[in-house]
Parts: C-alpha cells; sequence; structure tokens
C-alpha cells in the first residue's frame, strides 16, 4: 500500500475486513509516523518510507497507489518497471498527457492495471447498471451525477500544481466515470460546456462547477461538484432513459437519520461537520462507498487472467474529459473531448427518439386523464401536424 493517509486507510479496512487471502504485506508513506501507525492499526508486517523498497519487496506482487495525484506517475513507472500488478486510486493523472503516459508504461510492460474508481462499484450503482443494460430504461438520455462537500482532507488537494485542479479533478472523476457505465462505455465522449469558479475558498482552483458532457448517442452527462456544501457530503445520481428513470442517493440520506443534543462521541461519517444535532450516519461506510466490491472485482479479475471493470484506459478517457472541461471554463465555450487513443465504437447517432404509434403516426406522448379517458398526442408522419385523440 502505497500511501499511509485517508484513502490508504480505507483500502486496507476494505482489503482485510473480506476476510479473503488477499493482505497488505508493506505500507509506504512518505511520513514515518503515518506509516507506523497504518500498519499497526491494521497488523501489516513491514513497513518503510523508502517507496523502492516497498514497490521491490519480494512479498508484493500488487502495488496499491494511494498517493496524492503529483506522485502517480513515480509510482506507476517503479510498479511496471518492477513488473508488478498496479491499482491506481482516482483520479488517475493530472491531466490527460500524464494519464496516457500510465496507460502506456503498464501496457508496455504488460502488467495488470485497474483504475479504483470506488463510486462506480457501489452497490446501488451495480444493480442500477445492471437494470440499465437490461433494458430497463431503454436508451440511454441523461445521466446527472453529484458529489458536494465542504472540501478534501489534506492540504496537497487545494494546491492546482500538485493536485491538478480544483473540485472537477477531485470529484468530477467520480461523476464523469459514474455517467459513462449508464451512456456505455464504447459511446465516445464528444464535446464539453463547463462553468468552474472559486466561490468560498481562498485558493487558485476552482472549488464549485457544472459541466454538460455530450455523446456520440446524443446523450448527456451532466456533473455538478463542490468543496463549498454544508452539511456533510451529498451523493447522488439520476439516470433517465426513453422507457424510465432511476435516482440514487448514496451518502447524505439513506434511511439511517439521528439526533443527539450531546454529541455521538465517535467518528459520523466521511466528510461530516458536526457531532451533534441531526445526523445521517452510514451503515457500513466501506461498503457503501464501493471499496469492497471494487476490490472484489479487481482480484478476481486478476485470478481469472480478464480485465477488471475500471482499467487505466477508463482513467485516461476520465482525464481527456476533463481536460475539455477545464479548457471550456475557460474559453466559455463547448469544446471538443481530444483522445490521442479511443478503443470504443464510432457509430455517431443521435436525433429524436421516435415511436410510432401506426403506420400514419408518431406518439408524443399518452395520458390518463382525470375522468379516465386517456388522451393521445400525435404526429402526423406525412404532414408534420400535431393532434389529439381521446379513447
Amino acid at each position: 500500500m502505497l500511501g499511509g493517509g485517508f484513502i490508504g486507510d480505507f483500502y486496507v479496512h476494505a482489503l482485510h475486513g473480506h476476510r479473503r487471502s488477499d493482505r497488505v504485506q508493506v505500507v509506504y508513506s512518505r511520513s514515518e509516523s503515518s506509516a507506523k501507525k497504518v500498519a499497526e492499526r491494521h497488523g501489516i508486517h513491514h513497513w518503510t518510507t523508502d517507496m523502492s523498497e516497498a514497490v521491490n519487496h519480494p512479498d508484493i506482487d500488487t502495488v496499491i497507489v494511494a498517493l496524492p495525484n503529483f506522485l502517480h506517475l513515480e509510482a506507476v513507472r517503479m510498479a511496471a518497471e518492477a513488473g508488478k500488478a498496479v491499482l491506481m486510486t482516482k483520479p488517475l493523472g493530472r491531466n490527460a498527457a500524464e494519464a496516457k503516459e500510465m496507460l502506456d508504461l503498464v501496457e508496455k510492460h504488460g502488467v495488470f492495471h485497474g483504475y479504483l474508481e470506488d463510486l462506480c462499484y457501489t452497490p446501488k450503482t451495480l444493480k442500477a447498471v445492471e437494470s440499465v443494460k437490461n433494458g430497463a430504461l431503454g436508451d440511454i438520455l441523461w445521466v446527472r451525477a453529484r458529489e458536494t462537500h465542504p472540501g478534501p482532507h489534506s492540504d496537497w488537494f487545494w494546491n492546482k500544481e500538485l493536485s491538478g485542479g480544483g473540485a472537477i479533478i477531485d470529484l468530477g472523476c467520480h461523476c464523469i466515470e459514474i455517467a459513462r457505465n449508464y451512456i456505455g462505455k464504447d459511446v465516445r465522449p464528444v464535446e464539453v460546456m463547463c462553468w468552474a469558479d472559486t466561490q468560498v475558498k481562498p485558493i487558485e482552483a476552482e472549488d464549485h462547477a457544472i459541466a454538460l458532457v455530450k455523446y456520440a448517442s446524443g446523450a448527456i452527462g451532466q456533473f455538478e461538484v463542490s468543496w463549498c456544501f454544508r452539511g456533510g457530503m451529498d451523493l447522488r445520481d439520476e439516470v433517465m432513459g426513453v422507457e424510465g428513470t432511476i435516482f440514487l442517493n448514496h451518502f447524505l440520506r439513506t434511511g439511517f437519520d439521528m439526533y443527539t443534543a450531546v454529541g455521538e462521541g465517535d467518528y459520523v461519517a466521511e466528510k461530516a461537520e458536526s457531532a451533534t444535532g441531526w445526523l445521517f450516519p452510514v451503515g457500513d461506510e466501506v461498503n457503501a462507498l464501493g471499496y469492497d466490491f471494487m476490490f472484489t472485482d479487481m482480484f478476481d479479475a486478476m485470478d481469472q487472467g480478464k480485465e477488471p471493470m475500471e482499467t487505466f484506459y477508463d482513467g485516461y478517457v476520465v482525464n481527456a474529459i476533463m481536460d475539455a472541461c477545464y479548457k471550456s471554463s475557460k474559453s466559455k465555450k463547448w469544446e471538443s473531448v481530444e483522445l490521442e487513443v479511443w478503443r470504443g465504437s464510432e457509430e455517431v447517432s443521435g436525433g429524436p427518439q421516435l415511436k410510432d404509434y401506426d403506420d400514419q403516426h408518431y406518439l408524443i406522448k399518452e395520458e390518463k386523464i382525470p375522468d379516465g379517458t386517456v388522451k393521445l398526442i400525435l404526429k402526423d408522419k406525412s404532414s408534420g401536424e400535431i393532434i389529439q385523440k381521446v379513447k
């Protein structure tokens, strides 16, 4: 485990909590105290402040990178050259060029690689994506993903040179990949319109952003991300198809509400701002945020010699979309998503979803009105006239 901070600790909880054979043997941190603390808490036999020592340790076959963004490339290069499988936290890189370099490294050295995009693995998301793939919603038209909270834990996040940006690079990567899973990863992202600004925090990076990502199918992925939200962490998704809709609330309001006047006395939930008043604890945070299913997918794929659900290529595509978001936020225009490598479909569709009512008419809408009759709004295929019928 490269990283002894917040996310590294979460990862070890998930790995050891499943009681399978996978165990963290070495933990590396730039801080000696952090490395020792994580090792002691989780019963890890060896800790170090030397990354090369950790990666090249003889007991290690897989390197999990839970480091700040500016150290990702160095860690991947070291792991790939050592012939070790490498699992990378989000975002893959600070930009698409850096992500592409990491993708090239793992493919050049032929090592297993996985992109640790946990919010694509939440139990609700996996079930919802399965329903979409089964056709329950028909063709997907629009996906909205929202992640907002009061801001990240560590200082480097707030420095755009070290992190690569602000709320977009930190949270937008989640939202973009969630949308890709619903719309279809083989559908090419085409262009982006993005607003981003610094509204509250005294930083150079954006603390709030809203974007539209247009796909070749005509579908729209929409995200809102913020480091200015007060009241905890809000994770919500909405999926709209021609034949149905899905609403998901992953974290802030999930059916566990508690009021306390004196205080809970312990950790409540990630990004919770208070331990008194109305609280929204999470029954199993590691599972609710997708870590359990994520690592199960990674190690099952490794055992079976296949790709996991999320790979470095997915991380590269996400970085390319975020690059377009940053470009659009400055130009105030739609900006193209520049992909040096595209491995999906080249098909471009879009246009209105036309549903036949009969040989002469398209169906616009069917509705039961208060008196019990059914009203049909139709369009004549020949003349284009809009008419209504009651049956």
